[in-house]
């Protein structure tokens, strides 16, 4: 679920830059909010009971 979370905004993240040209800085908390859930995902991960 956080993978799918942390895809999504990097491919808006990629939509604004490259395609529309955003240079606004919220685009860059998109980033940033996606690294952050790719990176909890990862050190997390899916607990074995």
């Amino acid at each position: 679920m956080l993978l799918t979370i942390a895809l999504v905004l990097l491919v808006l993240w990629a939509l604004g830059v490259f395609a529309f040209h955003v240079t606004a800085g919220v685009i860059h908390i998109v980033l940033v909010l996606a690294i952050i859930i790719g990176l909890l995902h990862l050190f997390t991960g899916r607990k074995v009971v």
